[in-house]
């Protein structure tokens, strides 16, 4: 590998380390406290984000959550006790505002996960997860802060910090790995 390569490898794992070490580790705390205490869980997000939070349903299924995302044919309606886990960097997306009005209308709590403080999007939010990254809004001119593309950032971020959370519901929930691995599908 070039010194180049390296170095955007660095820069890179410096931006994400960056970025999760400005993430409320009391509000993921609390974040995690609403899943485990949830009746039901949907789950959406829109492009790469969606990938992500498709990552954290599979492993939510694997600690024994009853989580479904959104659009699947299985996802059940939502009501009172339930959560609405939804992720937009941007905090602006239309899809993501519906859904969340949707979500509350049924009486279900919506658990957004943003890197806007002041979007559209947190204020109609129950519980906001706030993310400081760059998004695709803000990958461009003055307000660029990655040497990774587009929403890359936060969708990195996305990734570690579900990870993070994965691991804080599994002492929440007393889910054993060896129970996670026996939820894991047999048909791939």
């Amino acid at each position: 590998m070039t010194g180049i390569g390296t170095s955007l490898f660095d820069t890179a794992l410096g931006e994400l380390g960056t970025v999760l070490a400005r993430v409320d580790e009391s509000r993921t705390d609390a974040a995690c406290a609403m899943l485990a205490g949830a009746g039901k869980i949907a789950v959406y997000g829109c492009g790469r984000e969606a990938l992500q939070v498709k990552g954290f349903a599979m492993r939510l299924y694997h600690l024994g959550l009853p989580v479904s995302v959104v659009g699947d044919m299985t996802t059940p309606p939502l009501g009172e006790g339930d959560v609405f886990l939804v992720s937009s960097g941007p905090g602006e997306t239309t899809t993501v505002l519906t859904l969340m009005q949707v979500a509350r209308d049924a009486g279900a709590k919506v658990l957004l996960l943003t890197a806007e403080a002041e979007s559209s999007a947190a204020r109609r939010a129950d519980f906001t997860l706030l993310i400081p990254a760059q998004t695709m809004a803000s990958d461009q001119g003055p307000a660029k802060t990655s040497v990774l593309p587009m929403g890359s950032l936060f969708e990195g971020a996305l990734f570690l910090l579900f990870e993070v959370m994965v691991l804080k519901l599994k002492d929440l929930t007393g889910f054993s790995p060896e129970a996670m691995r026996a939820r894991h599908t047999n048909l791939e």
